[in-house]
């Protein structure tokens, strides 16, 4: 992947910040785009201590729910690094509760960024790789999407839509030689997971059969195949990095 363009969203922090750590070590230039600027340009700097050659490292501190903004951050990187390799749509959130207290800004503020933001990124790149003929797009997205999960409808939905997005687009694009596929976390250790109570803990992992939750490295690892020449020939897919928890 060394010198490819990659768009990473939701990039400043866990599963998106492992995946530009894991790219970057390969080479490739990373345009990280996510509302929290500090972050981005805490990883930024260090990256850059590990920067080879020519590598490039930029970032854009842009809510994804507002097609305008993406859509000329994508025509800037594509002016001046004339292609786009590779899309990664990480960023997403929560705003949990149960639905006969859902209020509307709650159900908005996931669909807008989770669903709508993926949707934006994925149109915006598009007419580039169709152009240009080739290219990949990576949804991150949810086993939550899958299974549901009380006090997630917001979410379960935002990420069961991006099912829908991922192979409908791997049909009309598919002739252009741009591969979409998805990947679904189950249970990975964030900052959120280190604060569960020990009784918490042991509930969620009796869900897993591997009996541990997963790490950030291991989906960026996914992502990386999934970006590579090694996944060419795999499209349309939905892929579950869970520990065995969804089967």
């Amino acid at each position: 992947m060394k010198n490819k363009n990659i768009i990473i969203t939701g990039a400043s922090q866990g599963i998106g910040k492992s995946i530009a750590e894991k790219f970057h070590k390969k080479g490739s230039n990373i345009f990280m785009i996510s509302r929290n600027e500090n972050n981005l340009l805490k990883l930024k700097n260090k990256l850059m201590k590990n920067t080879k050659n020519n590598q490039v490292i930029e970032y854009f501190a842009e809510n994804i729910d507002n097609y305008d903004k993406i859509l000329d951050i994508v025509n800037s990187i594509n002016k001046k690094h004339k292609s786009i390799d590779v899309l990664i749509n990480n960023a997403g959130v929560t705003s949990d509760n149960l639905i006969v207290k859902m209020k509307d800004e709650q159900w908005n503020k996931v669909i807008n960024t989770n669903l709508k933001g993926t949707f934006n990124c994925c149109k915006a790149v598009s007419k580039f790789m169709i152009k240009q003929k080739f290219g990949k797009i990576i949804n991150i997205s949810s086993i939550i999407g899958q299974i549901g999960n009380k006090g997630q409808v917001n979410y379960s939905a935002s990420k069961a839509g991006i099912f829908g997005i991922t192979k409908s687009l791997s049909k009309e694009l598919g002739s252009r030689n741009i591969n979409v596929n998805a990947i679904n976390p189950g249970y990975i250790e964030t900052q959120m997971t280190k604060n569960l109570s020990k009784e918490k803990k042991v509930d969620f992992l009796s869900k897993i059969p591997l009996n541990r939750f997963g790490k950030a490295i291991e989906v960026s690892e996914l992502t990386y195949f999934l970006a590579s020449d090694l996944a060419n020939y795999i499209s349309g897919q939905t892929i579950n990095i869970d520990g065995g928890m969804v089967v």
